[in-house]
C-alpha cells in the first residue's frame, strides 16, 4: 500500500511544477484528508514560514529564497488570488506604471483595480491594496507574463487615466505628473484617444490632457486628446476637484480651472 502524501510533500511537488498558490479545497481533494487534518498540517507549515495566508482559504508557498521576505512577489500569485475570489481585476496605478518603465516612484504597495470592495491583503512584506472601479471591462489591459504564468495589467494609456482618476489616493497631482513624465514615452497618441473613448468621466481626460501637455515627453501625445476633446462640449472643471475653484486662471484648451500649480521634482 502506498503511503499517503503529506501536505508538506504535496507543497514541494507544487513548487517543483512552478505553482506557488493553492486553495484549501484543492489540497483536501488532492490529499484525500479531512478539514481538521488539513488545518493541523497547514499550521505546522505556517509555523515554519513555508506557507503564508493572504486570504482565508488561499495559500502562498514560500520558497527558500523568499523566506526572509515572508512571501514571493505579489505578481507570482495575484492572478490566482483574484480567480480564487472570482473578482475581475487588473494591476494598475503605480504598480502598472512601474511595469511599463516608470519606476521613479516605486510603490510601497501592490495596487490592483477591481469591481468589488476588498480589504487589503498582506503576504509577508507584500501589501496588496485594492481600488474600486466600475465598468472594469472597458479598461484596455495587457496580459503580462510572470514567473508563474501571467497577470492582467492596464495598458500605459489606461494607466495614465487611472493615475489621474485616483490622484488623491496616490500622493496628489504632483506625484501623478512625475510618473506621467516617465510614462509618457510609452503612451501611444492614437491608443490614448481609444482609451479616452472608454472613459466614463470626461473630467479625467481633461486633467490628463493638461498634465501630459505640461509634463509629457512630447506634445504629440496630448495633441490628439485636445482634438478629441473639442467634439465633446466639455464643461469647465477644476484641475484639483477637492479644492476650492475660485481661481482666476483658466486653461480653455482643456476646459480647466487651474486651482493648483502642479510641480514635480527635477
Amino acid at each position: 500500500m502506498h503511503k499517503r502524501m503529506s501536505l508538506a510533500g504535496w507543497v514541494d511537488t507544487l513548487q517543483s511544477n512552478g505553482q506557488y498558490a493553492f486553495s484549501r479545497e484543492e489540497a483536501i481533494v488532492a490529499l484525500k484528508i479531512s478539514k481538521t487534518a488539513f488545518k493541523n498540517a497547514l499550521l505546522r507549515l505556517v509555523a515554519k514560514s513555508r506557507i503564508v495566508i493572504p486570504r482565508r482559504g488561499f495559500y502562498i508557498i514560500v520558497p527558500l529564497e523568499y523566506r526572509n521576505a515572508g512571501s514571493p512577489p505579489a505578481s507570482w500569485f495575484i492572478d490566482g488570488l483574484m480567480k480564487f475570489r472570482q473578482h475581475p481585476y487588473y494591476v494598475g496605478l503605480l504598480s502598472a506604471a512601474a511595469l511599463h518603465g516608470a519606476a521613479h516612484q516605486q510603490p510601497q504597495e501592490f495596487q490592483v483595480i477591481t469591481e468589488s470592495p476588498m480589504r487589503p491583503a498582506i503576504a509577508g512584506r507584500n501589501k496588496i491594496h485594492f481600488y474600486l472601479k466600475s465598468h472594469l471591462d472597458k479598461t484596455p489591459i495587457l496580459e503580462v507574463k510572470t514567473e508563474t504564468g501571467s497577470m492582467r495589467v492596464s495598458t500605459p494609456e489606461a494607466t495614465a487615466l487611472d493615475l489621474v482618476r485616483y490622484a488623491k489616493r496616490i500622493g496628489g497631482l504632483g506625484n501623478v505628473a512625475m510618473v506621467l513624465k516617465e510614462l509618457s514615452d510609452r503612451i501611444d497618441p492614437q491608443l490614448i484617444v481609444s482609451a479616452a473613448d472608454m472613459e466614463h468621466e470626461l473630467s479625467v481626460v481633461q486633467r490628463l490632457g493638461y498634465l501630459l501637455e505640461q509634463f509629457g515627453s512630447t506634445k504629440k501625445i496630448s495633441e490628439p486628446l485636445a482634438r478629441w476633446l473639442i467634439k465633446k462640449n466639455a464643461p469647465l472643471v477644476p484641475l484639483r476637484p477637492e479644492r476650492n475653484s475660485k481661481a482666476i486662471q483658466k486653461d480653455l484648451r482643456w476646459k480647466l480651472i487651474i486651482n493648483e500649480q502642479v510641480e514635480v521634482d527635477q
